[in-house]
């Protein structure tokens, strides 16, 4: 993250401190460990609201009318299938989690998608597509896993056309009595707990509490994304504010 963007650097949180591992390596790792029941716990520890905040950010994408759309840190792929109410050509998924990438491949063949979506490995800070490729481009609660902040936004829009949008979810911190307080002990206490009886793993879900109150959201974000090249930057809290909705287009 630039300085210019914050009061300070903030400390690079880890799935496992200590770790020799790269944060990349240990991203990829934790998702492969949990991929299994990663779609059960997404949908059950927000109470399927996730689904409608899915249904916004596509939304957004509409009235460009998208043919080419790619989805970033695609995980199981539901944001990509969530993109096919566009009615678009082709959809590409990108993750560096096979196992996550595999619970999706199964999920798109029994629901014969896989012809028009295609989930492949994809890093964020390379992605091996050409210049202008898409015309538009996901990203789900993936962004604040990114090794280096800038470096992937700065890939995402090289490979949008000039006029393309993006649309990301992240998670983010609500400002509001009372839901400030809940939201603060769901997520230091009960998300972790649950987390860790579900999927068995406990690094998962004590890294994302962590990881959420160390990403730069609202303005901070949106400046960081003018920053690497995008212009009319929106961020739109979802929820009373537990994920935000940021739109862009290339610049």
């Amino acid at each position: 993250m630039n300085s210019s963007a914050s009061s300070g650097p903030k400390p690079k949180v880890m799935p496992l401190p200590g770790s020799d591992l790269s944060k990349k390596e240990q991203v990829a790792g934790m998702f492969d460990r949990i991929a299994g029941r990663y779609d059960f716990l997404n949908h059950f520890l927000s109470m399927g609201i996730d689904r409608g905040w899915r249904k916004k950010a596509i939304n957004t994408l509409r009235p460009i009318q998208p043919k080419k759309i790619l989805d970033v840190a695609t995980g199981t792929g539901d944001l990509a299938i969530a993109a096919l109410r566009l009615n678009p050509d082709k959809v590409t998924g990108v993750d560096i989690s096979e196992g996550m990438m595999e619970i999706g491949r199964k999920k798109l063949a029994d629901k014969h998608l896989d012809g028009i979506i295609n989930l492949q490995y994809g890093d964020s800070e390379a992605l091996p597509f050409s210049d202008n490729a898409f015309d538009a481009i996901t990203c789900a609660y993936g962004v604040r896993n990114f090794e280096h902040l800038e470096k992937g936004l700065q890939q995402m829009n090289r490979v949008l056309r000039s006029g393309g949008r993006i649309a990301i979810l992240e998670f983010s911190k609500p400002k509001t009595f009372p839901v400030k307080q809940l939201y603060q002990f769901y997520f230091r206490y009960i998300l972790p707990a649950l987390g860790k009886t579900v999927s068995k793993d406990a690094t998962a879900y004590t890294y994302l509490p962590e990881s959420v109150a160390a990403f730069p959201e609202g303005a901070q974000f949106c400046t960081i994304l003018e920053q690497c090249g995008y212009k009319n930057v929106k961020a739109r809290p979802l929820t009373f504010g537990i994920t935000t909705l940021y739109t862009a287009e290339k610049g």
